[in-house]
């Protein structure tokens, strides 16, 4: 009891601490968490329509949060007077009604090309956003690394992270302790609670955390000199123990990874896929920034030699992965993928140099990179949303033009079928823009052209995917997925409409049919070992039809090869098969398909929805 006795007061000395030193910050986080709790009190149907406005206040209320942490810390540790705190605080609040008209008034996607009845909140309107949130709170810890004689960046780095890790458990036993309470007043008193009051419970204790984690910094005022400043800043002995004997280990591995790829690249090409080198690079270097800054003042000998190896390595290993991009350039084009790997590439490669050449004094620097770079993705023409667009534009004109099959504003269909490579390069490029969100294309350009019956009709060829060979026993997952798409299905020619989906009554594992010719039953059978189906169909108990669905797929996997990133375009020919016999005809129609490989363990997983079967019987010679 009395444990929990301290613990409450401890939150509340914490959420005390937070609203008088960052109230503009606790007023925007607890209006944050009024509007999820409208949004939860609203069922969908009635929440649908207030959506938009619901998002533009999330995101206001997000960047007041954060940029007021921002501008009060700065506020109070450079000039400590009521008059500059008051400004910090209203120009939080002018931050919120700023974010929220320009979100309201110009950051609505196009209603044509949602299919909403309703306004819905463009992505990069989000980004740009979040990027102002990350932005705000980098600053907001260059802030709080003041004055000089008494902490220093890294340190205040560290107490960022001492402060998110204390408030998250916290948190953690608020969410499960009330969750706990709430759970057997359900279980014993009253059954009918709704889930909603888990859900207001969560939203509780994110701004309690919130609170917490704001309340647990120090005093950063001018002139006031915080002793549990010093105490918090210092790393303790498991930290150290954590960060030196497992993290850095971890590390200095994955660079002799990254070196010994970096040696092989030389002999035998890069090898490997862009998406999953490049995962890998950013986290390397992103990873290998943060725990550099977080050693800085170790003098363990292993964080020593990490501090003179990580740069240098970096460097050598960037230096091929600059390989691999514009290997990957030449062959795609700049997409999404490819510009999100530049920026942190120059990142990584202009922080190993600020960090061999200025060693600790390069910190600020690089965060005043990161946010210059932050910025610069979002911006108009050159942003993340904009740039590889212009480039798949222009990669895909190059494309039409050299095959004839672009003058002026006039598409035409191709009159000889190109070369499998320019089919590959002009699928992938009209896929990547069909799908890419408030893309200003060309007038010639229909956002339908990702669709399998219109590319063709266009073009004059079919979709042509890259074909992915597995590596056996890498552990890769390649699948093909493929969906029905809405349009409407002829079924003059037929009598009868079977579900075969649902669940059957007990003891029959049969649909029957009483037809004029005979009593049919039909069967859907999936094996449980190939999970590949077979329709079985007899009539007046003799089969008439035996048939598993091996040709089919193998047929979908001919045209769709598993492995393509980009999602496909079916078309109803390709989700349906007609089967026939001198007795019945018959159309089956899926409504989703998915294959899955798993080349670790060699096995092809199955998954035939079928929507329904249409059946009409033949006329038979008697």
């Amino acid at each position: 009891m009395n444990t929990l006795i301290k613990l409450i007061k401890k939150i509340l000395k914490y959420a005390a601490m937070a609203f008088q030193s960052y109230p503009a910050t606790i007023i925007c986080a607890l209006a944050f968490a009024a509007v999820t709790c409208i949004r939860i009190q609203l069922d969908w149907s009635f929440q649908e329509p207030y959506n938009f406005l619901f998002n533009c206040l999330h995101w206001s209320f997000a960047l007041g949060a954060i940029f007021s942490l921002m501008a009060i810390t700065a506020a109070q540790s450079r000039f400590n007077t009521k008059k500059v705190f008051l400004i910090a605080n209203l120009l939080g609040f002018l931050v919120v009604i700023i974010t929220f008209l320009a979100l309201y008034l110009f950051g609505a996607r196009n209603p044509d090309l949602t299919g909403s009845a309703y306004p819905v909140l463009a992505n990069i309107a989000a980004v740009r956003v979040s990027m102002a949130i990350a932005v705000s709170f980098l600053l907001f810890i260059v802030l709080t690394a003041h004055p000089k004689d008494l902490t220093d960046f890294s340190q205040a780095f560290f107490v960022t992270h001492r402060a998110f890790f204390a408030a998250l458990v916290i948190g953690i036993v608020i969410m499960a302790g009330a969750s706990g309470v709430a759970g057997a007043f359900q279980g014993l008193i009253y059954n009918q609670m709704s889930e909603k009051v888990y859900m207001y419970i969560g939203t509780i204790a994110g701004f309690m955390t919130f609170t917490i984690f704001i309340g647990y910094f120090p005093d950063f005022r001018k002139g006031i000199t915080d002793l549990r400043r010093t105490t918090i800043q210092k790393q303790p002995r498991f930290v150290e123990i954590l960060l030196t004997n497992i993290i850095v280990p971890i590390f200095l591995a994955l660079t002799v990874v990254l070196l010994i790829w970096a040696f092989k690249t030389i002999l035998t090409g890069v090898g490997a896929s862009f998406i999953q080198l490049s995962s890998i690079a950013a986290t390397y270097a992103i990873g290998g920034i943060w725990l550099y800054v977080l050693v800085t003042h170790h003098e363990f000998t292993l964080a020593k030699f990490y501090r003179r190896v990580y740069p240098i390595a970096a460097l050598v290993i960037l230096a091929f992965e600059a390989w691999a991009l514009f290997s990957q350039l030449e062959k795609t084009g700049l997409k999404v993928a490819e510009y999100s790997f530049s920026l942190v590439w120059i990142l990584a490669v202009t922080a190993a140099i600020l960090l061999l050449t200025f060693k600790f004094k390069a910190y600020i620097k690089i965060i005043t990179i990161i946010c210059i770079l932050a910025v610069f993705s979002v911006l108009p023409l050159v942003g993340y949303h904009a740039l590889p667009v212009t480039a798949q534009v222009n990669r895909l004109e190059s494309l039409l033009i050299s095959q004839d099959m672009l003058q002026g504003e006039n598409l035409m269909p191709a009159k000889t079928e190109p070369e499998l490579t320019v089919r590959v390069a002009i699928t992938d490029a009209v896929s990547f823009l069909a799908n890419a969100q408030d893309a200003k294309l060309p007038e010639w350009f229909d956002k339908r052209l990702g669709e399998s019956e219109v590319f063709k009709s266009k073009f004059g060829f079919e979709q042509t995917w890259e074909k992915t060979e597995p590596t056996p026993g890498n552990g890769e997952y390649l699948g093909t997925s493929l969906t029905l798409p809405p349009e409407a299905i002829n079924i003059s020619d037929y009598r009868w409409a079977v579900s075969l989906q649902q669940e059957y009554t007990k003891g029959q594992d049969y649909v029957t049919i009483d037809g004029d010719n005979g009593v049919y039953h039909i069967y859907w059978i999936i094996n449980p070992d190939s999970t590949i189906p077979v329709l079985k169909v007899t009539m007046d108990d003799h089969i008439i039809l035996e048939k598993d669905m091996r040709d089919y797929i193998d047929q979908i996997t001919a045209k769709y090869p598993p492995g393509q990133s980009q999602p496909y375009q079916a078309t109803l020919g390709d989700m349906s098969l007609h089967l026939e016999t001198p007795e019945i005809s018959i159309m089956l129609v899926f409504s989703t398909i998915d294959i899955n490989l798993d080349t670790r363990a060699d096995k092809i997983n199955y998954w035939l929805n079928l929507i329904a079967l249409y059946l009409k019987e033949n006329k038979i010679n008697s």
